[in-house]
């Protein structure tokens, strides 16, 4: 196997463990205002993703280290091509990361709604238009004969990629609902379960729609399998919550968004970025990537430190396993009142 093939399906599972892992704390903090009723039950889904979402941010940054250092020039035609929508997700993965240090900061009712909202808007965009961007690649773009993007912004709004888009969002609402009922207790456990059903039952919809379309458009047996699989896998974790099987529920859509992400790269290989131009070139594992010499070392740096992080954020999970419910949180001191100056 050629080491651009390899390096394709590795960027492919940095992606799968981006998507299933910030894609649960994405749906958590969408969910903030509606499965919480007070501020204590806002502290306890916080705290539900408090250890793990910043690692689960690491995905992402490995697999753009990963994009730019295997595939410079699809690197290049990406980020300058779709620059605006990954600006829009750069600056609400930024806010994200503030609003969880700041919310704690200070005491009053207003400080921390504010916090709140930012939390939620900024889980929205990258949820949004994580999809919306995976839909015009696997499209196809305006990319011409010197591989550069000649499009605009507008002509990423497309019907299919708008519908790539909501796919994404709902499954990753869905996936979030599950995460606070497998690890959570009492109402909030209660509440995130039935939401669930009702909003998976919605993703499933638009997910059929989308994966049906993909495969119409660019996919093959290969690519039909995983989109089956995908659906089972989340029917399946829909049914598991009917019988209040939260690991298995959870386990259902985790399952459904890797089976998926797995589909969506076998469609789009061996191309990495398609031009939509009749007289464009598209970007594909061999016009795109860099030297043998440079994907050696990375192979070799790859073997020695992944299974490293592997079992270090598997840790994580495991000593953070514990179900959280509100009396585990403690009631906020009242605000300190200064004491009057002479």
């Amino acid at each position: 196997m050629e080491l651009t093939t390899v390096w394709f399906a590795l960027i492919a599972v940095l992606w799968i463990g981006y998507f299933t892992l910030e894609g649960f704390d994405f749906g958590v903090g969408m969910l903030l205002p509606i499965l919480a009723r007070n501020d204590r039950e806002r502290r306890v889904m916080i705290n539900t993703i408090g250890p793990v979402w910043d690692g689960n941010e690491v995905w992402l940054l490995v697999a753009g280290g990963a994009t730019f250092a295997a595939f410079p020039e699809w690197y290049a035609t990406l980020f300058s091509g779709f620059y605006l929508p990954l600006l829009l997700i750069l600056l609400a993965l930024i806010v994200r990361g503030v609003a969880f240090e700041y919310r704690a900061k200070g005491h009053r009712d207003e400080w921390r709604t504010r916090w709140d909202a930012a939390i939620v808007v900024a889980s929205f965009i990258p949820s949004l238009l994580w999809g919306v961007a995976f839909a015009n690649i696997l499209r196809g773009v305006p990319i011409d004969a010197h591989k550069e993007y000649v499009g605009g912004f507008f002509n990423l709004l497309n019907p299919y990629a708008i519908v790539g888009g909501l796919t994404t969002l709902l499954l990753f609402l869905t996936h979030g609902a599950l995460y606070i009922s497998l690890k959570t207790d009492g109402e909030i456990r209660v509440r995130a379960r039935a939401l669930a059903l009702k909003v998976g039952l919605a993703a499933a919809g638009v997910a059929v729609v989308f994966l049906t379309w993909t495969q119409a458009m660019t996919g093959d047996a290969g690519s039909a399998v995983f989109f089956v699989l995908a659906a089972a896998a989340l029917v399946g974790g829909l049914g598991a919550v009917l019988r209040r099987r939260e690991g298995w529920a959870f386990t259902g859509t985790f399952a459904a968004l890797a089976l998926a992400v797995a589909g969506l790269f076998w469609a789009l290989f061996p191309d990495v970025m398609p031009t939509s131009l009749s007289d464009g070139v598209g970007l594909t594992t061999s016009n795109a990537s860099a030297t043998h010499y440079t994907l050696t070392i990375m192979t070799v740096v790859a073997v020695i430190f992944t299974p490293v992080v592997l079992c270090y954020q598997a840790w994580t999970y495991w000593v953070f396993r514990q179900r959280i419910a509100v009396h585990h949180i403690p009631a906020e001191p009242a605000e300190p009142v200064e004491a009057p100056t002479a």
